[in-house]
């Protein structure tokens, strides 16, 4: 496939992989009535890798010392992504939670993205997560408070977690580094989860939703995303993640009854602007900036 076909193709696996994922979340938030989300979390990573290691097979690979390193500390910022989002949804709704942890992509477009058309396309997207946040939070509340700081700390993680995420999906295949990476997850945050683990295993109904959990938000979208950090660069990745909040509070809204106020929408409009923006044919932003050729 040409690059400007895969260009083409990225919003619609970002819609794909976004539609899995806060499924995968929303069946999440009913397991928190039997288990902590950070518990919750950790299956999921767990999981995934088991899944992953038994297809990559990773140790059959020619891997280096710096390889496997960079692959594990990809692990220990996504798994610490995942637990703080799971943990920022346990106290605020789906589509609030997404927003305010977009605040991450959104600072690496602005700081990192090259010509006048990304860092504009920067701003307007952080408009619009600032219109979609600010009218979903409970400040005076301590788990709107605490919430909000765990969606912040998600925030700065998924930040890592792209810049991190692209250099070793360029550098290998990243579905073998998505394997190590989730395998390290787990074994890092282990001790946090040790003494409620075994919850998972209550009933077979709790069990079989955990896995469900973990393909939906980690195996699936998460093996589309190495695909597509492969091919294009992290600033547009990270504005292209400008879909992702809408998707979030159109699942939030049918399976968890969570509905935006009229502002949020219009956040949502601003988020959408912006992901046009990011999304202009090559031809356009190269003129602009010619050492964009990795796509």
């Amino acid at each position: 496939m040409t690059s400007s076909g895969r260009r083409a193709l990225a919003p619609a696996l970002f819609i794909a992989s976004g539609t899995t994922q806060y499924t995968g979340a929303a069946f999440a938030v009913v397991l928190f009535s039997v288990m902590a989300p950070t518990t919750v979390a950790w299956w999921r990573v767990t999981i995934a890798a088991l899944v992953l290691l038994a297809w990559r097979r990773p140790w059959r690979e020619h891997l280096t010392l710096r390889e496997v390193g960079a692959s594990a500390l990809f692990g220990v910022v996504m798994s610490g992504m995942n637990i703080a989002f799971y943990e920022a949804v346990a106290r605020l709704d789906l589509g609030v939670a997404v927003s305010l942890e977009f605040l991450g992509p959104v600072v690496v477009a602005v700081f990192f993205g090259r010509g006048w058309l990304s860092k504009l396309a920067g701003l307007v997207a952080f408009a619009g997560v600032l219109l979609i946040s600010g009218f979903g939070i409970d400040r005076t509340s301590s788990a709107g408070v605490s919430g909000f700081l765990w969606a912040m700390l998600a925030g700065g993680l998924w930040a890592g977690y792209i810049l991190i995420g692209r250099r070793i999906a360029r550098a290998r295949s990243g579905l073998t580094s998505l394997s190590i990476a989730t395998a390290t997850g787990s074994l890092v945050y282990f001790p946090v989860v040790s003494g409620d683990f075994v919850s998972a295993f209550e009933s077979t109904q709790t069990f079989l939703t955990v896995v469900g959990v973990a393909f939906l938000s980690t195996v699936i979208p998460y093996s589309i995303e190495q695909v597509i950090m492969s091919w294009i660069d992290a600033p547009t990745f990270a504005l292209l993640n400008a879909l992702l909040p809408a998707t979030s509070l159109v699942v939030g809204a049918v399976v968890l009854r969570q509905f935006p106020a009229w502002p949020a929408v219009v956040g949502l409009v601003f988020v959408s602007v912006a992901v046009w923006m990011a999304s202009r044919p090559p031809e356009h932003r190269q003129k602009r900036t010619p050492n964009i050729k990795n796509t």
